[in-house]
């Protein structure tokens, strides 16, 4: 087995590849009903939307749950001081997925214009609200959140509200435009006629705006935000102690040190950038192949740049930066980690190959015309 140093660094990379998991599935669900109001102009073009990831969206949303679940189990003082301190903000994303399931089993219950409408903004709010929240929470991470541990491990959580700071909208805005693109693309591979060509032009501005967007972030990063430098830690193999051994410190360089000491990183934002100009040709040549490839590499770049900024940062403090959480000292013991390797590596090719085995057998476009002739079993 791997020894501790080595399982910190495995489960820094399984945990980044469940978030992009999820952010790949489940953000064209979420875009897609982002979308969904306004590319679909009629109940059946709206239903075509809807029906079009109903196969997938309660599968793709286990990825989420994965995600937690494997916060939980390996960096349990981070879910702590996570789920403690943005408490609001996680139930904000919690009461908001709420309206997702309940929004696709009873929107076509009822044949009323006025019911249907409502619950179709009901599953805007579940696919837009996470989107902006998870996109402000990886900004408030640049700029540090405000907490601190005390000498038993304790965290004191001040300043919720100042998490609704400019550069994390901005983060967020980032986020659900990305998604959103993400989910015009998937609208434009599933579906035709007007509802395709509306789902097209949104993708190309949602693309666009991802891009100025990302852009801009960056640019704030460089110039306006003062990030974490790279630590000091006496033993990266030690047990859990954030508090030990640790000397953090704030400069104007320190989130993009990683990328001029290891400039095979700077990979990521390359192929963040080069997904959206995928995404913008691919929408504007009306090629859904093009533009999916091309939002899923935004994704892949964008939380991949944010991840490598960070590293070896999880949690950053600005009241505090030596009680900054970090991939070295806010995991579980060596048994723990490895034991969830292990299991890592059983489950995790076996739900994958699932997950692309049911894509496989329901693959295909729908039309008004499938909702006509299945008025009644179909969302």
């Amino acid at each position: 087995m791997f020894d501790y140093e080595v399982l910190k660094l495995v489960w820094w990379v399984l945990i980044g590849v469940l978030l992009i998991g999820f952010a790949l599935t489940d953000g064209f669900d979420m875009g897609a009903m982002v979308l969904m109001p306004f590319v679909g102009q009629t109940d059946n073009e709206r239903r075509v939307a809807i029906n079009t990831i109903a196969p997938h969206w309660d599968g793709n949303q286990v990825w989420f749950i994965t995600a937690g679940g494997a916060l939980f189990a390996a960096w349990p003082m981070v879910y702590a001081v996570a789920f403690s301190g943005l408490y609001w903000a996680m139930l904000l994303v919690l009461f908001a997925l709420f309206c997702r399931p309940v929004g696709f089993d009873y929107r076509s219950k009822v044949e009323d214009p006025r019911w249907r409408n409502a619950w179709d903004w009901a599953l805007f709010v579940g696919g837009a609200v996470p989107a902006l929240v998870f996109g402000v929470a990886f900004g408030n991470l640049f700029l540090g959140l405000p907490f601190q541990l005390d000498e038993l491990m304790r965290s004191t959580y001040h300043g919720s509200f100042a998490l609704l700071n400019p550069f994390a909208l901005l983060c967020g805005v980032v986020s659900l435009s990305m998604l959103s693109a993400h989910g015009g693309a998937w609208l434009m591979l599933r579906t035709d006629g007007a509802l395709a060509e509306r789902s097209r032009q949104a993708t190309w501005l949602c693309a666009l705006v991802f891009l100025l967007g990302f852009a801009a972030a960056g640019a704030w990063l460089v110039l306006g935000v003062e990030g974490f430098s790279q630590l000091s830690v006496s033993d990266p193999g030690a047990a859990l102690n954030p508090l030990l051994d640790k000397q953090v410190a704030q400069d104007n360089a320190g989130w993009l040190a990683n990328y001029g000491r290891y400039p095979v990183t700077l990979i990521a934002p390359a192929a963040g950038i080069l997904g959206a100009l995928l995404a913008l040709l691919g929408s504007g040549r009306n090629s859904g192949g093009v533009s999916f490839l091309g939002t899923s590499l935004m994704i892949v770049g964008a939380i991949c740049t944010a991840g490598f900024a960070l590293f070896p940062f999880v949690f950053p403090s600005s009241l505090d930066p030596a009680s900054s959480l970090t991939i070295w000292d806010a995991v579980s013991s060596h048994k723990t980690l490895g034991i969830m390797f292990v299991v890592a590596c059983l489950f995790v090719p076996l739900i994958l190959c699932y997950t692309l085995w049911s894509y496989v057998r329901m693959w295909g476009r729908l039309t008004q015309k499938t909702i006509e002739a299945n008025p009644h079993w179909l969302y």
